[in-house]
């Protein structure tokens, strides 16, 4: 190595491809050496690029692409669900994931379902509350299939304020309700007068304040250069909101100051979205589900466009296929539980919160946010390594939102079915952990991959268009 050092006049970088133990010998020696985790491609995997119509896939992804970076999802405002929602009304319950009946719903979604009910006044009490979603006269639905999007269990009744989203670029909408917190929380499948209670004071104290507050702000607030900015500060915008949160409150606070009608009103508003550092989370994911819409029905596209759980199901939709979803079971969370609870208490994956993923950022930009492992669990090392892993099963990168620790290299972009079967590589999430059982909430927060048997099931619905 010193012979071809001075060969080349100049120091040598050996490049290892492969098992990194096969350049342990040349790194003793004090060479630098760059590993490479490649492997060879899953044997028996077709590559498609053209379908039967003569459309080139890869010309049909970077129009998607495009469309998802043109994106300018901005708060607009806010409204009572059932009347800005489109499709819902006063006997809807939208959630999280792909479409399920009662009998089917995991613990914690039912029992969000349970005090949503009691919530709206249309039960008494958890009993009551049973039968009458079992009974038959409640729709459920997906937020997905109203432009909604709702975390974990993802519920949003008639009654509840929501966030409205719009794409300035494309002016498609999306949905979502506001932040209630961690713990014991009706999004977890949390019940209790507690509970509702909170959720009260949001409807009649919360929400007032800052729909006042936003209605004084024509042009709204931009919340992807929000997103992008607090990539820079350690948040990855799914699993560590801190500042995003406060970076959301500095926009809105001169207008909750402009608009205030009680000291102590505002007070206790500022108060909580400063104490709740997961309030941006009901912020980037609406932006996301607003930035990602536009690619919805592009012939020949193999690009994920809805990536959602419901604590039974995991289901993904591709942009050439947008009616039609492609599910699995959810799978176990790996994580670090809040004390007294373990693994065998927790419920499989569920919630929307993986519309960030789809959309550029979330667990696929964690190496902004090295401090989330304290949160989900491993080291600042694999939250790089996670995020490096993401840029080979995505098209592109998301020049909009860079990550400082990678020389402001764009966040990997659009989840490419094709390359996650020609790779063998899953995408990687992060979320809450939910308890598996009605009526407890919240237990802990990890990190999974997502089920092989979507991804290849849409696979082979695009190979049948080839």
């Amino acid at each position: 190595m010193t012979k071809l050092n001075e060969f080349f006049g100049q120091p040598l970088t050996v490049v290892n491809v492969g098992l990194s133990s096969m350049a342990q010998s040349v790194k003793d020696q004090g060479v630098p050496v760059i590993d490479v985790d490649w492997k060879p491609p899953v044997e028996g995997v077709p590559r498609l690029r053209v379908t039967k119509n003569g459309i080139d896939i890869d010309t049909a992804n970077e129009e998607a692409i495009k469309r998802i970076k043109a994106a300018r999802p901005t708060l607009v405002g806010m409204g009572i669900a059932r009347d800005v929602i489109p499709g819902m009304h006063n006997k809807m319950i939208l959630h999280a994931g792909p479409p399920i009946t009662w009998e089917r719903m995991c613990g914690p979604q039912r029992g969000a379902v349970m005090g949503a009910l009691i919530y709206e006044g249309l039960a008494q009490d958890e009993t009551e509350a049973e039968k009458l979603a079992a009974s038959g006269e409640i729709e459920f639905s997906p937020c997905h299939h109203h432009h909604a999007v709702g975390p974990m269990a993802g519920i949003v009744s008639p009654s509840m304020p929501v966030f409205i989203f719009e794409n300035k670029t494309f002016g498609n909408r999306a949905y979502a309700t506001q932040n209630e917190g961690l713990g014991k929380v009706l999004r977890y499948g949390g019940m209790g007068p507690e509970v509702i209670a909170r959720l009260k004071w949001m409807e009649t104290d919360l929400y007032p304040t800052l729909d006042r507050a936003l209605q004084s702000l024509p042009d709204g607030i931009d919340v992807k250069a929000l997103i992008a900015q607090a990539l820079h500060m350690g948040d990855e915008g799914h699993n560590r909101n801190r500042a995003g949160t406060s970076l959301f409150l500095r926009a809105i606070g001169p207008a909750l100051a402009r608009t205030n009608r009680d000291n102590e009103t505002l007070a206790k508003v500022i108060e909580f979205i400063d104490r709740n550092d997961h309030w941006f989370l009901n912020l980037s994911m609406p932006a996301g589900k607003c930035a990602v819409e536009p690619a919805e029905g592009i012939e020949g596209s193999s690009l994920v466009i809805v990536m959602a759980r419901n604590g039974t199901d995991f289901g993904i939709k591709i942009a050439s296929m947008p009616d039609r979803w492609f599910t699995a079971p959810s799978g176990k969370v790996q994580g670090l539980y809040f004390p007294g609870f373990t693994e065998d208490d927790a419920n499989p994956d569920i919630g929307d919160s993986t519309i960030t993923e789809t959309a550029g950022y979330g667990g696929f930009a964690m190496a902004a946010a090295p401090a989330i492992t304290q949160f989900v669990g491993g080291t600042p090392q694999m939250a790089i390594d996670a995020t490096r892993e993401m840029y080979e099963i995505t098209f592109s990168e998301h020049e909009g939102f860079t990550i400082p620790v990678l020389n402001f290299r764009g966040t990997p972009l659009g989840i490419d079915v094709r390359k996650v079967m020609e790779t063998g590589i899953l995408p990687r999430l992060n979320t809450g952990i939910a308890h598996k059982k009605p009526g407890v909430g919240m237990v802990g927060a990890g990190i999974l991959r997502a089920p092989e048997k979507c991804f290849a099931d849409a696979f082979e619905a695009l190979k049948e268009l080839c």
